[in-house]
């Protein structure tokens, strides 16, 4: 079957002697794997270049069985070149719709949080909230969100306490004589109506957010984790042994 779309190239890897797997995620076609055959030669050089991740191209392919054979593919645009914490950012962004999304299911939900926070990557500014935002989106588009301004049993969120998020039924209020580990792993309510508003929290509310969210990641990424949240690790670790 003869497909064409626009896709976002999210990883590349050698495959055989001369061409590549390509992962993409399209806007009609959802998660889609190409065979791009004989593309390593000194000749292909644009086309290579088109599939580094990131990037935004056209593409038309031939479908057979899971995968297609890449028949053309032309860069739409100038893909963001993240550095530093952006770079780490781009890869998590990528693993996660790599893990999490089926292929061949049209998401155009998920195609257009991952282009808005395509974009939010050419600068190194908000990254935390954009990836936030994102992990929201996600699960959202994949059917696995829930409400983020009222409880499990459906009462209001309380800007003033502490919550965290269990992946079937959503926020969990935190009892008040809980100790301070499970608290500091909880968000807060304002986060969670902050981030139910798409309105940006306060620095200390923003940081809550991250490990509730990363447990209901977890759960539906089952027991193998991802390689993003190994690196970040290592990161933190060689961090503080240089300080």
């Amino acid at each position: 079957m003869r497909l064409s779309d626009t896709a976002f190239v999210l990883h590349t890897r050698p495959w055989r002697e001369t061409s590549l797997l390509v992962e993409v995620l399209g806007r009609e076609q959802g998660r889609l794997g190409l065979i791009a055959r004989g593309v390593q030669g000194p000749k292909k050089h644009v086309l290579r270049a088109a599939l580094q991740p990131l990037q935004l191209i056209r593409l038309d392919g031939d479908l057979r069985g899971e995968l297609a054979r890449l028949v053309s593919a032309e860069a739409l645009d100038a893909a963001p070149q993240p550095t530093g914490d952006a770079m780490l950012a781009a890869f998590y962004l990528n693993e996660l719709v790599l893990r999490l999304s089926p292929r061949h299911d049209p998401l155009p939900d998920l195609f257009d949080a991952y282009e808005r926070t395509r974009e939010q990557l050419r600068g190194r500014e908000g990254l935390a909230w954009s990836l936030r935002r994102f992990e929201r989106d996600l699960i959202e588009a994949l059917g696995f969100g829930f409400a983020l301004d009222c409880d499990g049993d459906g009462e209001a969120i309380d800007p003033a306490a502490r919550y965290r998020l269990d992946p079937e039924h959503g926020p969990r209020r935190l009892l008040s004589d809980r100790g301070h580990g499970e608290r500091s792993q909880a968000a807060t309510g304002r986060a969670l109506l902050a981030l139910a508003e798409d309105v940006l929290p306060l620095p200390d509310d923003l940081a809550s957010l991250r490990l509730p969210m990363r447990s209901v990641l977890a759960h539906h990424l089952g027991p193998r984790g991802l390689k993003s949240w190994e690196m970040i690790g290592e990161l933190g670790r060689l961090k503080r042994a240089a300080e």
